[in-house]
């Protein structure tokens, strides 16, 4: 059995395999090992990132077309509009195509910082909206004055009284034109999933009802009730299902209706935050709703409540960035060494006189068949054990120890091809000795953050040898100089991988749906920086790679800890023949990350 690794679960189809190889359902279907393979030719040989610019189009493409249909569905009145949350993915090689997608849908950003900010006032499309959500001082509200002075459609969402006042503070010392504003509301109720704790009564942010009356007034009292424009809840991102939606529609609907019975006579529009799920699961679903059922539960539900309450129906606008960006890009991971390889037969080192447990292992190697591999692979794991017993009392040397470990795991990669096991059932009913250990040309802490920090699932597969059956139950390792940088075989989701020689061809893993957080998340540990980064563009059914941007060079990264890389360079110098020194200059012009000497694939 060719094991697919839940590419129907979790693919969304931008992904499909043929002939052995993932490749990416878009013309001219080009498979992703011959991306790596023209990337690894111009000399980037440490992991890789791809960036798929048609992927993000598609996304934002999916939800406005889907929320469109909902609205004409249902004939509401109110309109469709979205912005992506910056703090999702910043990059600007993930940014610049985004904003480029969006123009024709009027899709803008979020911004819940200073610096964020300053990119939407930048690069968003003029009249797309920008929401500023998170916690603000006096000069973050000076940029956004300074935004609406630009001509953005800005809106400043008020998570405290005390922004409002400094509203009114800016407005009287500047006499600038003010932005709208946004009331973020602190509902009740919670959301779904690993983020539910975003959303709900204990939540981070948002205004009580006591709050929201108080702010209300307060701009009553300084005429600029008619500021007010939006509401903004969240209940949580990834909601794995969408029940907590219903009831916090209901919710912030009352709210709406009730500040328009107030006053608030050019409030018309309901902020519903983030929320969208996005599938991670290879082994099953974990998501229990579709887009087009999300669109139509928020706006057949706000229909109703607008009628009930006799109020205009809202303008409806989303901050679904991990929708958006997560199936974007791709990590691949050149596999660097499998542990098992220390256990080659060529590494025997018998003696005229074994010890007798070491023979039996020899004998068992040499007369397996199919019908006795399974006893036979455990006669070996439990021979094993024993000589390891013995090892430690001393009763056989270093040198019967390895051959004992060499012989262990050739039977048991023998009993694996000749039982051909296709039920993978069976094979995690096997003893975790014959798990194999892949080490992995990446930081996990740089490059997937949220697996170390949440023990978040992504799918992972191998880009290549997919028309074979993948036999080792497998561990991943990075190459940082940390336990917790791994991935280990989960009995539950169970991995497996392909028993490939690492001398004669190459392998990688490609880890998906990566788009969403991981990249502004990773931290350099060990001084691992991120990874080399394409773009992969279509263009009349060509395939080009664009923004090619290595990994920080050793000597920046230093740098970026505040180190002075001028004293560093001045005191190698002094204390190295300058031939040595020119050597060493050379390593500190590139990246941290292993490189492989050879390539099967950079030869044929």
């Amino acid at each position: 059995m060719k094991n697919r690794y839940g590419i129907d679960i979790w693919s969304d189809d931008n992904f499909f395999i043929e002939d052995g190889v993932v490749k990416v359902n878009y013309k001219p279907y080009p498979s992703l090992i011959k991306i790596v393979k023209d990337v690894r030719k111009q000399g980037f040989k440490g992991p890789l990132l791809l960036r798929f610019p048609h992927i993000t189009k598609k996304q934002v493409k999916t939800l406005f077309n889907t929320f469109n249909a909902s609205i004409k569905e249902y004939d509401y009145k109110g309109k469709f509009n979205a912005v992506f949350p910056l703090k999702v993915n910043q990059l600007p090689n993930f940014i610049h195509p985004l904003v480029n997608s969006g123009k024709k849908y009027n899709y803008g950003l979020e911004a819940g910082s200073k610096a964020e900010l300053i990119i939407a006032m930048t690069y968003n499309n003029m009249g797309s909206p920008i929401t500023v959500n998170g916690f603000k001082d006096k000069e973050m509200i000076h940029l956004c004055f300074i935004a609406k002075s630009m001509g953005h459609d800005i809106t400043v969402i008020i998570e405290g009284l005390n922004e409002l006042e400094m509203i009114l503070e800016v407005l009287k010392e500047t006499k600038m034109e003010a932005p709208n504003i946004g009331l973020r509301v602190r509902l009740h109720s919670g959301g779904s999933g690993v983020w539910a704790k975003s959303g709900g009564i204990d939540s981070k942010f948002g205004l009580t009802s006591t709050e929201i009356l108080e702010a209300f007034e307060l701009m009553q009292e300084n005429e600029l009730e008619d500021l007010l424009t939006m509401i903004h809840f969240h209940i949580g991102s990834a909601m794995n299902t969408i029940k907590p939606l219903k009831k916090a529609l209901r919710e912030s609907g009352h709210i709406y209706a009730e500040l328009k019975n107030l006053g608030a006579k050019k409030l018309n529009s309901i902020n519903i935050g983030g929320g969208l799920s996005v599938e991670y699961s290879a082994y099953e679903q974990s998501r229990f709703y579709s887009l087009a059922e999300f669109a139509s539960d928020v706006v057949f539900t706000l229909k109703d409540i607008a009628r009930q309450k006799g109020v205009e129906e809202p303008n409806i606008f989303t901050e679904s960035g991990r929708f958006i960006s997560a199936a974007s890009t791709v990590l691949i991971t050149p596999v660097l060494e499998l542990f098992s390889a220390e256990y080659e037969l060529d590494h025997l080192r018998l003696k005229e006189v074994n010890p007798p447990l070491i023979e039996e292992l020899r004998e068992l190697f040499k007369d397996m068949t199919k019908k006795k591999a399974y006893e036979f692979m455990h006669d070996s794991i439990d021979h094993l054990e024993s000589l390891l017993t013995l090892f430690d009392l001393g009763y056989i040397d270093l040198q019967d120890r390895s051959n004992a470990e060499i012989l262990t795991h050739q039977i048991i990669k023998k009993a694996i091809s000749l039982l051909q096991v296709d039920d993978y059932e069976e094979l995690k009913r096997f003893d975790k000795n014959i798990q194999e250990k892949y080490l992995l040309n990446f930081s996990l802490f740089q490059s997937l953050p949220d697996y170390w920090g949440i023990d978040q699932e992504f799918p992972i597969m191998p880009i290549t040898h997919l028309d074979k059956k993948p036999t080792r139950s497998a561990s991943l390792w990075d190459i940082t100089c940390d336990s917790d940088g791994e991935i280990p075989f989960d009995m539950k989701k169970p991995l497996y991988l392909h028993d490939v020689n690492l001398n004669k061809e190459d392998y990688f893993l490609g880890f998906f749906n990566v788009g969403a957080y991981q990249d502004t998340l990773g931290m350099k540990h060990n001084l691992f920086s991120h990874p080399t980064e394409v773009n992969v563009v279509f263009k009349d059914e060509e395939v080009i790679l664009e923004k090619l941007l290595e990994s920080q060079k050793v000597i920046d990264i230093l740098d970026d800890i505040d180190y002075d890389t001028q004293e560093i360079q001045t005191i190698l110098s002094r204390n190295l023949p300058s031939e040595t020194y020119e050597t060493l200059k050379k390593y500190l012009d590139d990246n941290s990350y292993l490189k492989t000497i050879w390539s099967y694939y950079d030869d044929e």
